[in-house]
Formats: structure tokens, C-alpha cells, sequence
């Protein structure tokens, strides 16, 4: 199961990716925005997306990492902001190599802490997130403010 950074070749799979896990949330598909979203990201440099690859070549899953500071820290903190794999894909150790890979990437470059947040009832991905050491955050509510829809990805 090679982990590996995504790249521009990998955009038709990469939006395919971005696009079922924009699904699993409940979002209405849009292929093109998803794959726009991914181009964005690679062009840009703002976030680390890495991906799975099967042994037939094909994409299986991702993980983005979001850069971002902690002044209480005086540190760099990553977000870890998703993780998908594609439903074939499932039970077969994907997410769990795609969350130890954005672990390895995040020591290699010295960054404090991963931080991330899922759905409440997303009991899958919280006894994955615990399995590897991950505890919940019992010192902090979060909170989300929604926005206008800014036209840029």
C-alpha cells in the first residue's frame, strides 16, 4: 500500500476521491469542483494531500493536511482536515496507512501536533483515530462560523 504525495497526473482519480468524500457528508456531487478544488491545492501548496495507491495503480484514498499556528504552542500545528477511501477500498488497512503516512510527514517536518474533528456519529473513524493514539479533545468546545460562499478554491 504505497502512500504517496499526490500529483497534477493524479487529478481525474484525486477528484473522484475528493468528490465521494464530499458525498459521505452529504454534499451534492460535483466532479468538476471537486477536481478544480484538488488542482487548486496542488498548484497552490497550501495544504498536503497524499494518497493511497493500489497495487493496480488506482487511487484508493487521501488525506489532506492543512498547515496552521499555534501561538499557545509557538508552533506549527497541522489540521488533519480529511481522509476518505473509496468504499472498495475499505477494511483493507487504507486509512489506516494514510493516517500513520500524514503522521510520518508531519514528524519529518517538525510540526507540534495534528489536530482534527469528525462527525459525531462516525464511530468508524473515531475507533481508527483511537487505535493510533488519538485521544478527544475534552478541553475545548469548537465552534464554526459559516460564511458567504467565496468564489475561489
Amino acid at each position: 500500500m504505497p502512500v504517496r504525495p499526490a500529483t497534477h497526473d493524479d487529478l481525474p482519480a484525486l477528484g473522484e476521491l475528493v468528490d465521494g468524500y464530499r458525498r459521505f457528508y452529504g454534499q451534492t456531487s460535483d466532479l468538476a469542483a471537486a477536481r478544480d478544488f484538488a488542482a487548486s491545492r496542488l498548484a497552490l501548496g497550501d495544504s498536503h494531500l497524499l494518497v493511497d495507491e493500489g497495487p493496480d495503480g488506482a487511487l484508493r484514498g487521501l488525506v489532506q493536511l492543512n498547515p496552521t499556528l499555534s501561538t499557545v504552542r509557538l508552533a506549527v500545528r497541522w489540521i488533519l482536515g480529511d481522509l476518505y477511501v473509496a468504499p472498495e477500498a475499505r477494511r483493507q488497512g487504507v486509512g489506516r496507512a494514510l493516517m500513520n503516512a500524514a503522521r510520518t510527514l508531519a514528524e519529518s517536518r517538525g510540526v507540534s501536533q495534528l489536530r482534527l474533528q469528525t462527525q459525531v456519529e462516525n464511530h468508524a473513524a473515531k475507533a481508527l483515530y483511537a487505535s493510533l493514539g488519538w485521544r478527544c479533545d475534552d478541553d475545548f468546545d469548537h465552534y464554526a462560523l459559516s460564511l458567504p460562499a467565496a468564489t475561489t478554491h
